[in-house]
């Protein structure tokens, strides 16, 4: 069975463009960090699961489930 996840939208500029990515995290590195884009950034799960272009990130938003 696989661990649960939470979808997180994120923000990135680039050159003046805003755009936004939705991935899935492991809902256990949320407990771990104090924000949630650090958790992004740091989290070992996280980055083994999703690529992260951190020089463009600027923010991290969890998505409500519809």
């Amino acid at each position: 069975m696989s661990e649960p996840s939470v979808k997180v939208r994120l923000l990135f500029v680039d050159d003046g463009s805003y755009h936004h990515e939705i991935v899935e995290i492991p809902a256990s590195a949320l407990d771990i960090y104090d924000r949630l884009i650090d958790c992004v950034r740091e989290d070992p799960g996280v980055l083994k699961r999703v690529h992260v272009d951190m020089g463009r990130l600027c923010a991290a938003y969890l998505v409500d489930a519809e």
